[in-house]
């Protein structure tokens, strides 16, 4: 039963459970009543305050309200017609966000980590935040620390490199503190929970020093520079332009305004960052229905950029599924004996991982031997052993890591059923002690452990569609290398001939065969990160794939991480992505959705950029012309619709599969730089013809916005393109709707008829517009591929590394 324990007066009294029979309920309620439970579960999701917070209180946002009440004070309120747009953009923002983040949390609940603790003398699973103090926690190899604990029995290796760094697996025995954040790579434990919530070590250093890794968006880097860009030059620009319309075109302050605000509106891509927004919420929600579960939005885009994916063999390829098929003694050794040796190996290390599932099953009843020294099975070490009283000590596990320099006497043999596709386990004996988490001496092989692992059916089909999708495979693995390769090779991995055994390279060797070879066998934890390293230096965006705690390391590591819900804690809890089937097929289906979602933001941004960047240069231009400013804000609200808002927003959700290529901000300046020079030169000249006709501000307005709207939709059907059935229905509809506007709404939107000598001039100045729009673009892509390239690799450099959150 509990007793308390003394305390001082200004902390609870403690409970000294009994490690077999854990805290009462009635304890528990009393832990409860007094606040010291763990805490509310862990979100990754924004809260809705939080989304209602960052869609309306945005700098745009403000500026529009700004722009908003000038016009009003103005007394133009027709021209307030861009704030209703403003406003419903970000209502359909809002509702996409928040609707997202209701998935995500339905979804969280099934990912979420669990602590299986003692109480009343029975095992229960419970949520990690209804752990309360003096709670008896049982621990096994994978499983996370949710909160500080000290062992009460069993001993156990943990990795605290997620809370300090340092990966070198570290022992714990009874009484000594497991960390909140580590977790188990050997071992098993009963231990008492010590601190809750806010008092877990986890929890100070969240606040202090280490944070959650999350993925660098590169759209969201560009596009933040490009705002920043445009909001340092609308304040200048508005004064100017206000300035000369008041004080030196004598216009009165309506007009002034009026004006003024028609310059700035048109610059503000107010719905680019929406857009986004919108568009990786809504893949958010289709990759749900897949059963992937993004823990981190920005993933998406990590994942869509991938050129080389790295994979751990077991649960991936395979089914993750071990079963004994053979036992081959060495030296004569009796067969049953053997089984019965390895029942009681199994036994006594008491680990659940498939390995020791496979042999438990396999091996029958063990023999009535008691066990002295335990050392559980680690991804560093490669082996586990049991010393039993009076027989010596038995050690099961990698052959080149339990014989070493002996191993040559049975390297044939081994690597003979290695090549079949087996995994070979060697069980040696030794009549001598272990020594601390070390080998005992002179250990002398006993047999060879035949195991197998089915490799999945829809294994080929998937490694298949990355191989034509141009991403370059590599199989990181813990089991013997040839192994591993024969494996991969049935399933069609390319290259899987090309392997390596990592067991004897150094950190050096390893980074400069990284990519030269496709399987790598015995790899360690840490030799995992460094592999993923490796290819991050030499240019790759890799994304890694894991189930088990030996994973965890290269699955932080990695631009993006994607876990299996039927795998470790700790594999759960670092990944950007986690299938809850825990079924490597739905990756192909993942990386389409990533694929869509950023091959049709590119598209849909050079729309909005080509407004900015026309709108900019334009108002520079008339702070120096002394023509009036053809623009009103109605106009611009008119234009952005039928040649920005609704096409951006309608091709953005339509299927694109294509592979992505070059980078955000250069991709995107190529497609809207022709349609902004279209516009910049179509206007210019527009000018002089205008002022040959003697047209009026009314009639000049009415010109400039069809010259400008008819390169927007240029640039919309050339993003458009390869033009389909849905697309050129679009197209065409838009520009249905903008005829119709003018013709029928030609009041609202302060245009007037066109005259003969108007619609003559205005055929040439099309034309004009037309030629410049297909010669700038004949002229990017022919400067890409020369000197002229540098410009764009420099832009792209200035926006997207600018800004950037550090890996670590």
């Amino acid at each position: 039963m509990t007793q308390p324990l003394e305390n001082s007066t200004n902390r609870p009294n403690r409970f000294s459970p009994d490690a077999a029979f854990g805290l009462t309920t009635e304890q528990v309620r009393e832990r409860a009543a007094q606040g010291l439970a763990n805490g509310e579960p862990e979100t990754r999701t924004k809260s809705v305050r939080q989304i209602l917070r960052e869609n309306l209180l945005t700098p745009f946002n403000l500026l529009n309200l700004i722009l908003g009440a000038l016009v009003f004070l103005a007394g133009s309120y027709k021209n307030m017609l861009f704030l209703g747009v403003a406003f419903f953009n970000t209502l359909i923002g809002v509702f996409q966000e928040i609707q997202a983040k209701r998935t995500i949390d339905k979804l969280s609940l099934i990912a979420a980590p669990k602590a299986r603790v003692l109480r009343d003398g029975t095992i229960s699973q419970i949520p990690v935040n209804e752990l309360v103090l003096d709670d008896v926690c049982l621990l096994e190899a994978g499983n996370q620390v949710c909160a500080d604990c000290v062992v009460m029995q069993g001993g156990c290796e943990v990795n605290e490199s997620l809370i300090t760094g340092e990966s070198d697996p570290i022992s714990k025995a009874e009484g000594e503190l497991l960390l909140s954040g580590s977790f188990l790579v050997s071992g098993s434990v009963r231990a008492r929970v010590e601190h809750v919530g806010e008092e877990n070590y986890a929890a100070a250093i969240v606040k202090t020093v280490k944070r959650p890794k999350r993925a660098v968006s590169e759209i969201m880097t560009s596009i933040n520079r490009i705002i920043r860009f445009i909001g340092f030059a609308i304040l200048p620009i508005g004064i100017l332009m206000f300035c000369k319309q008041v004080f030196f075109s004598h216009q009165d302050f309506r007009h002034g305004v009026v004006v003024t605000v028609g310059s700035l509106v048109g610059m503000v891509p107010e719905g680019l960052v929406l857009l986004t927004s919108v568009v990786l919420a809504v893949s958010v929600l289709r990759l749900a229905r897949r059963r992937a579960l993004v823990q981190d939005l920005y993933s998406i885009e990590t994942l869509a950029r991938v050129d080389v994916l790295c994979l751990d063999k077991t649960g991936t390829i395979t089914e993750g599924s071990m079963q004994l098929d053979e036992l081959v003694p060495l030296d004569g050794a009796d067969p049953a004996e053997l089984r019965a040796v390895i029942a009681a190996m199994t036994a006594a290390n008491g680990d659940a991982n498939p390995t020791f599932t496979a042999l438990r099953e396999g091996c029958g009843a063990p023999v009535d031997w008691k066990p002295e020294q335990v050392v559980p099975f680690s991804s560093a070490r490669k082996w586990s052993g049991v010393s039993f009283h009076g027989h010596g000590s038995y050690i099961l596990g990698a052959g080149e890591f339990i014989l070493r320099d002996r191993f040559s006497e049975i390297r044939e043999t081994v690597e003979a059923y290695a090549q079949k596709g087996s995994r070979v386990l060697l069980l040696a004996h030794s009549p001598h002690p272990f020594g601390d988490k070390t080998l005992p001496d002179a250990p002398e092989p006993l047999a060879l452990v035949l195991l197998s692992d089915k490799i999945r059916a829809s294994a080929p089909e998937t490694l298949r569609y990355f191989s034509e999708q141009g991403v370059t495979l590599k199989v990181i693995s813990g089991d013997d290398a040839a192994t591993a390769a024969s494996i991969a090779g049935k399933a069609g991995l390319p290259c899987a001939d090309r392997f390596l055994d990592a067991s004897a390279l150094s950190p050096e060797q390893l980074r400069e065969a990284a990519e030269d070879y496709t399987v790598f066998g015995r790899v360690t934890p840490d030799q995992k990160r460094i592999l993923v390293k490796a290819l991050q230096d030499r240019g790759h965006t890799v994304a890694m794939t894991g189930d088990g705690a030996n994973d965890v390391m290269a699955l932080r590591e990695s631009d993006c991480s994607v876990a299996m819900a039927a795998g470790s804690e700790a594999a759960r809890s670092v990944a950007n992505l986690v299938l809850l089937d825990s079924d490597f097929a739905s990756m192909p289906h993942v990386v389409r959705e990533g694929r869509r979602a950023i091959n049709n933001l590119q598209r849909s941004a050079a729309l909005f950029l080509v407004k900015s960047i026309f709108s900019g240069v334009i108002a520079v231009c008339f702070l120096f012309l002394s023509a009036a400013y053809p623009f009103e804000p109605i106009q611009f609200t008119l234009i952005n619709a039928v040649t920005i808002g609704i096409p951006s927003f309608l091709l953005a959700l339509e299927p694109n599969k294509e592979r992505i290529r070059g980078h955000f901000i250069s991709n995107v300046l190529r497609q809207a730089l022709p349609g902004a020079a279209a516009m910049i030169l179509g206007l210019l000249l527009l000018l002089p013809v205008s002022a040959f006709l003697d047209l009026d501000a009314v009639q000049l307005s009415t010109m400039a916005v069809c010259q400008t709207a008819f390169a927007g939709f240029l640039t919309l059907v050339k993003i458009s393109r390869p033009l389909n059935i849905p697309r050129a229905v679009l197209c065409a509809a838009m520009v249905t709707v903008f005829c119709a506007a003018i013709v029928l709404f030609r009041d609202l939107f302060s245009l007037t008829v066109f005259t003969v000598p108007m619609a003559v001039a205005l055929v040439p100045l099309l034309a004009a517009a037309a030629a410049v729009f297909i010669g700038m673009h004949h002229l990017i892509a022919a400067a890409s591929r020369g000197k002229a390239g540098d410009f764009f690799r420099r832009l792209r450099t200035r926006f997207s590394e600018e800004d950037q959150t550090p890996r670590r």
